[in-house]
């Protein structure tokens, strides 16, 4: 039976671009007949790497059939995968995030959890010396990860094993890793043909909060002036999305890779208490500027308080 490879829902370029590196080396180096899937469509800067570097885009799938054999990546968080995940075999995580809890396997499986910025650097080093045939395809969705989960080394939770081997692929590839990360970002700042809602769940993590549960949003964005232009009729959105979703409030964060600042959407008293609670912010207005804060896994999660 057919591996499934898949990271988490409303997938980024790490979550789009760690599904192929894997089953790439599942199907070529271990003889394991692999396919990467996706939980939902890809973001732009997502589909951006898709196209740049020749893949086809992976299959949508929104649910799992029993026994089914999968690989979880850049996740292992029940709640951005799909609701019978449990019933699945999973047979190994690879991810870069905090231990959640709450996934069940059938047995033993192989776990890497490692406090890097990027999947993808985990996966390079679980391979040892098979990186080395890597197809240029491959370590251009590698770079292409690194450089997205990094903010070209802006994020705070950029080590210098990620940035090492970004430079290393980026040199492989005779690719200027400034030019390129400026590409990348570029598709990621085009927000154009998406709706509120979109826009709102596009990167997106729900969290609880001493009994609040939050949508955490972030968007980030070398061009925030197109978010901040739609800030009125996002905020409007909120209600509808926190209701559909079963979250008690959104919170939306318009990071500026740029200059590495995030700005926050502040529609009431509940997330003004938030703003002031967990970063110390003075809020006058419907937003607030937060200095520095450029990752929602290192700066913003763990210090939510309401």
């Amino acid at each position: 039976m057919t591996t499934l490879v898949f990271g988490h829902k409303s997938p980024d370029t790490d979550s789009t671009g760690s599904p192929i590196i894997w089953a790439w080396y599942l199907n070529e180096i271990k003889g394991v007949a692999a396919k990467p899937v996706l939980l939902g469509e890809p973001n732009t800067e997502a589909a951006f790497v898709i196209e740049k570097w020749g893949f086809e885009k992976p299959e949508i799938i929104s649910e799992v059939a029993a026994d089914t054999p999968v690989v979880i990546v850049d996740t292992n968080n029940p709640a951005e995968l799909p609701e019978a995940i449990n019933d699945a075999d999973i047979t190994a995580i690879i991810d870069h995030h905090k231990l959640v809890g709450g996934l069940e396997t059938k047995g033993p499986i192989d776990i890497t959890i490692r406090p890097l910025a990027c999947t993808a650097t985990i996966m390079y080093d679980l391979m040892g010396d098979d990186a080395d045939k890597m197809p240029d395809n491959i370590k251009g969705a590698m770079l292409s990860c690194i450089l997205s989960d990094t903010l070209e080394f802006r994020s705070p939770t950029t080590t210098d094993v990620d940035k090492a081997l970004a430079e290393k692929l980026a040199s492989e590839l005779n690719i200027d890793l400034g030019q390129y990360a400026s590409e990348l970002f570029e598709a990621k700042s085009d927000i154009s043909a998406f709706s509120d809602a979109e826009l709102i769940r596009m990167d997106s993590k729900e969290y609880e909060v001493d009994g609040t549960k939050f949508r955490v949003s972030v968007l980030e964005t070398t061009a925030p002036k197109l978010v901040l232009d739609r800030k009125a009729s996002l905020m409007t959105s909120f209600a509808d999305v926190a209701k559909e979703d079963g979250v008690d409030e959104v919170l939306l964060f318009v990071v500026d890779i740029l200059n590495e600042e995030a700005t926050l959407f502040v529609p009431n008293d509940l997330v003004k208490g938030v703003a002031e609670k967990s970063f110390g912010a003075t809020v006058d207005g419907d937003s607030v500027v937060l200095p520095g804060i450029m990752s929602r896994k290192k700066q913003i999660i763990p210090n939510l308080k309401v």
